[in-house]
């Protein structure tokens, strides 16, 4: 059974993982972050935006020290090779919703040098974020198998307690017969007892009516013999 839900998973993932030819897009633009407009790349990918969200968190966090606030994200001097053999200015923001997150990221390479399309630095900056979006869709695949074979897992668990139960109620169920069939026996020779019991009554009565009725004439003959 465990093998059977082992090739299970591995064929769910591995269409999932066919499914994967990307829903993503990425486009360069601008954005105004905290009154200031930056240039960047927008990365927008299909799935649960919250988990995306998430997943770009602890991305970010591999970069540096990660500063978080009011739906801003701000990485100091982050090591990204890739791109820069140079520290970078990074800040991001997330648009997360129920079924996908727009993600805005701005590189500055130094002194306000912000990545631009055309730029080699560029190349590198889109496919960073084609390699996030893969990773994250990945996960978000995975974590979908997963929850769907835990689901399985835990029905075919309830199911064979139900069928235990039930074989437990049958073994019940043939101790009550075997305990009905054994009383309905008691009372069959209890009832042939009582009707012996009625007829040896019958006679006993009949015994003790000649005994009212002997006892009715004794009476009778000691008052004959009054003396006047």
């Amino acid at each position: 059974m465990m093998k059977n839900q082992v090739m299970y998973l591995l064929l769910l993932l591995t269409l999932l993982g066919n499914r994967l030819v990307s829903a993503q897009t990425i486009y360069a633009g601008e954005s105004t972050v905290d009154r200031d407009k930056l240039p960047g790349l927008f990365l927008t990918i299909s799935g649960d935006g919250r988990q995306i969200e998430k997943d770009w968190e602890e991305q970010l966090k591999t970069y540096g020290r990660l500063l978080a606030s009011r739906g801003v994200y701000r990485v100091p001097n982050a090591d990204i090779s890739s791109i820069s053999p140079e520290p970078i200015n990074l800040v991001s923001t997330v648009k997360a919703g129920r079924t996908s997150a727009t993600l805005f990221v701005s590189f500055d390479l130094g002194s306000r040098t912000y990545v631009r399309p055309g730029d080699r630095a560029y190349r590198d900056a889109e496919q960073l974020l084609k390699d996030f979006a893969s990773r994250s869709q990945f996960t978000q695949e995975v974590r979908q198998a997963e929850q769907g074979f835990d689901e399985a897992q835990r029905n075919h668990q309830r199911l064979v307690k139900n069928g235990e139960r039930l074989l437990r109620e049958i073994d019940q169920n043939k101790k009550e017969k075997e305990r009905l069939l054994k009383r309905i026996e008691e009372n069959e020779k209890e009832l042939v007892q009582l009707e012996k019991d009625v007829e040896t009554n019958k006679g006993e009565q009949e015994k003790a009516l000649i005994e009212v009725d002997n006892r009715k004439n004794n009476v009778e003959a000691v008052k004959a013999r009054k003396p006047n």
